[in-house]
Parts: structure tokens; C-alpha cells; sequence
């Protein structure tokens, strides 16, 4: 997978040889990905709405994923004919495709972003933390705008450690941007990364400052492959520790523990107030999913201002945390929901849509993280046991 994913040969390329893209387009691609063209992902969306999920998150797959070396080689698009074929090649092919992708959702849907696939000037201007060239901008300008006009919200991704710095700032000027009232641009954070407390209370005292709210879409981590590995938790129980912390403190609007002030404030003693925090809550672990769910339920149970969240995992991927999340919303509803005073979980399934080739990159990351697959598919397997079990009894009359 590795191979196809980075290799520049045109025989291991899905988009150049037929077989290839006949192979993959039937297996991995048809598991995790929308569609190649808005008619296959009108269908796989239509899909998910029918089985009871609240919308999706859809993204364009274009992206670039780079190694070491390719990192330390990048530059500008210095001279007016190297500018010119970069935006031509690249920033307006995938600005057209992340228009696209907003205008294949609707209200209530989120759209994720990736910078990189805006190609070699996107990377340049990131690895440097500058600001995004002037063509650039009037790109994503354009995708944030018609987000804004068609009530959808926009997902910076994270991406690699290296550029991560960069987007966080480009992450924050848009939403003091366009978050007044409600967020409509969400910065990634990767538990998994050592810094992420640090990341996230630092942001918090930005969007506190700045009056505006912090959009937060929480994830363990998808760049074990190129992340420096010194940067990265040294133990899953570790991730799970800093998942589950800032978690709940976002839901709470409460620091504790793990989430931690990055500042005094007033009299160096008192705790600074929370700014106002919409979360993605993504992950495949039902554990933290539960807890979360747990403090929303008590919160609404209490008449307490309940937290602005949703929960959001892969096309393909934990569709017993998905289908848990779905079944209890659907059963708030039918007692009455939140006049009832109960919550009423929304659960998203995260996919994305492109070329078989565009995808590949996506692909190899599945393959490669959520090392707990084992135990999520024992999960999966016991609770199809137990669905099996209780449908034969009810053929019988003893359910």
C-alpha cells in the first residue's frame, strides 16, 4: 500500500493502469471512499442519512504527504512562470474540487480541508508559517464563504508536524474571521502528540481574547508513519489519557488535570474563563465516546447549557461506535428528546471522495493507524453475536 500510495510510476498509479483502479476501486477504495464523481457520492451519502445519521463530513482527498527530505527541499514559486503553472496545476484544481465538495454537502454537514492539496507553494508557505500567497487566499476566501452562505462548517485537518504550526495559524486567523457567533472554521488537534494540551489551551486563550469561538475537532492521531516519533505519546495509554482529558474539559468548560490554563489569569491565581467551544468528537474508541455521552446526558439531565458536540468516525471503519451513537439518538427522540430533557447524540461518518489515485494516500493512513483495531473488531464481533442471538429469539416468539 505504501508503494502505491507514494510511488510516481504510471503501472502503480490507479489513475494510469485500469487494472489496478479495477482491483482497488472494488475493495479498499469501495470500504473506506465516497465516490469518484457527485452522482457516487450523492448515493453513498444518501445512504448514510437513510440508516439515521445526522450528515456527514466529506472530503476532497487531494493531498501531499511529504518525507524528510522533500520537507528540508522545499521552495518558492519564486519566478512569475513557476507561480503561474503552480496555480494553474494546482491551487485552482483543488479549489474546484473543495467548491465542489461543499456544494455536494448541506446545511448541518462539515467539509474537511487539506492545505496540502493546494500543492507546492500551500507547502512552502506553511513550512515557513507564512502567510498563504495571494492566489491561495482567494481560494480558500472562496471555499469559506460558500460555506458560510450554504450553513456548512469546514474542517482545517491536520496534517504533519511539520506544517502542523502553519495551519494552526492560518486555522486561527479564519476563525476570528468567520466564528463570531458560531464556528464555522474547527482547527485539528492530535491527541497523540505530546503538545496537544499545550496546542489546545493555548488556542483557547487566543479565541477567549479574540471574543470568538474556538471550533475544536479532537482525533487521537494519522501521521505515525512520518511524525517524528519523539513528538508522539510514548504509550496508547498515554493518548488515551490526553483523548479523554481534553475531552471532557471541552465538554465541561473546565480546565482540569490534563487541559491545563496556558495562563494565569488576573492575579496570577485565578483560573481565566472558557471561551465558547463547538467540538468533533472523532475517534473509534467506545470507551471515550461513552464518556463523553455520560456528561452530555448529565448535563441535560440538569437543565445545565449542554455542550455543542458531535461524534464522527471513518466510512468503513467502527460502525458498531457509530451505529451505538445512531440507535441512541434514535431512541431520545421516540421519548421525546430534548423537550424530554435528554440528549440526543449526533453521529457523522467521515469520508472522502475522489480518483482512486487521489485516495491513496488516505488509504495507506488506514492501513497504518488505529492500532486497536484488534479489539474494536472483537467488539464488532460480539455485538453482531448478540444482534444474531436476538433475532433468533424473536423468530421463535422470545425476544
Amino acid at each position: 500500500m505504501s508503494k502505491l500510495a507514494n510511488s510516481k510510476s504510471s503501472i502503480l498509479s490507479p489513475d494510469h493502469n485500469p487494472l489496478l483502479r479495477f482491483f482497488l476501486k472494488r475493495t479498499f477504495y469501495k470500504q473506506f471512499c465516497a465516490g469518484e464523481t457527485s452522482a457516487e457520492v450523492k448515493q453513498t451519502v444518501d445512504g448514510l442519512r437513510n440508516l439515521g445519521f445526522s450528515g456527514v463530513i466529506l472530503a476532497y482527498a487531494r493531498e501531499v504527504v511529504l518525507d524528510k527530505k522533500q520537507t528540508e527541499a522545499l521552495a518558492s514559486s519564486g519566478n512569475d512562470e513557476a507561480a503561474e503553472a503552480c496555480i494553474r496545476n494546482e491551487i485552482i484544481p483543488w479549489k474546484k474540487g473543495t467548491l465542489e465538495t461543499v456544494r455536494l454537502t448541506r446545511a448541518g454537514d462539515y467539509v474537511g480541508l487539506k492545505f496540502t492539496g493546494a500543492g507546492s507553494q500551500a507547502l512552502y508557505d506553511l513550512s515557513k508559517q507564512a502567510d498563504p500567497s495571494p492566489a491561495l487566499k482567494e481560494a480558500i476566501d472562496s471555499v469559506c464563504d460558500l460555506a458560510l452562505e450554504r450553513g456548512v462548517k469546514l474542517l482545517f485537518d491536520a496534517e504533519q508536524t511539520a506544517l502542523q504550526p502553519g495551519i494552526d495559524a492560518w486555522t486561527l486567523k479564519y476563525m476570528e474571521k468567520y466564528n463570531k457567533t458560531e464556528a464555522v472554521i474547527y482547527g485539528t488537534y492530535q491527541a497523540y502528540l505530546k503538545s496537544c494540551p499545550t496546542i489546545v489551551a493555548s488556542h483557547l486563550e487566543v479565541a477567549r481574547k479574540g471574543g470568538f469561538t474556538l471550533g475544536v475537532k479532537l482525533v487521537r492521531g494519522a501521521y505515525l508513519g512520518s511524525d517524528p516519533r519523539h513528538l508522539i505519546c510514548d504509550t496508547k495509554a498515554d493518548t488515551d489519557a490526553a483523548y479523554d482529558g481534553i475531552s471532557e474539559a471541552l465538554v465541561r468548560k473546565s480546565y482540569n488535570s490534563i487541559l491545563k490554563p496556558s495562563s494565569p489569569h488576573n492575579d496570577q491565581t485565578e483560573t481565566p474563563p472558557f471561551p465558547n467551544v463547538s467540538i468533533v468528537l472523532a475517534g473509534h474508541n467506545l470507551l471515550s465516546v461513552r464518556k463523553v455521552q455520560a456528561i452530555c446526558s448529565a448535563q441535560k439531565a440538569s437543565g445545565e447549557k449542554e455542550a455543542d458536540v458531535i461524534y464522527a468516525q471513518l466510512q468503513g471503519m467502527a460502525d458498531e461506535v457509530s451505529c451505538e451513537l445512531v440507535l441512541a439518538g434514535q431512541q431520545a427522540l421516540a421519548k421525546g428528546g430534548e423537550k424530554a430533557g435528554l440528549d440526543v447524540p449526533k453521529a457523522y461518518k467521515y469520508l472522502v471522495w475522489g480518483t482512486t489515485g487521489e485516495c491513496m494516500k488516505y488509504l495507506y493512513r488506514r492501513a497504518q493507524e488505529n492500532k486497536d483495531a484488534v479489539g474494536r473488531t472483537r467488539e464488532g464481533r460480539d455485538a453482531m453475536a448478540r444482534e444474531l442471538w436476538r433475532r433468533v429469539k424473536g423468530a421463535f416468539g422470545s425476544a
